[in-house]
């Protein structure tokens, strides 16, 4: 699970130098060129995405480690368990309170 957070940061360099890279070719600055903000939905589709992702690699690591796939520990199935454990936690805790906030939006009287 680690892997997964040294991918974003990765991810977020490689975003950065193709902006710096593009700034210099056009001479644009680096603002104009930064790519626009994702919208809620897409950021919260994108974590729901992510949630499950990390429970099928654990699901699966799991399922590798019963079987006896060398190269696999039980520390790092257990971790990788509770990681995604959590994750799902506080995606419900998050839709828990987005359900309240709209109902409680809703009941307001315009």
């Amino acid at each position: 699970m680690a892997v997964s957070g040294l991918s974003g940061i990765e991810s977020m360099l490689q975003q950065m130098r193709a902006v710096v890279q593009a700034a210099q070719n056009s001479g644009a600055s680096p603002a104009e060129l930064a790519p626009q903000p994702a919208s809620f939905a897409a950021e919260l589709h994108r974590s729901l995405q992510r949630v499950s992702a990390a429970q099928i690699a654990a699901s699966n690591q799991g399922k590798a480690y019963e079987l006896g796939a060398p190269g696999i520990s039980l520390n790092d199935v257990m971790i990788d368990l509770q990681k995604s454990s959590i994750a799902f936690q506080t995606a419900v805790q998050v839709r828990n309170r987005l359900v309240a906030a709209y109902k409680e939006i809703s009941s307001m009287s315009v």
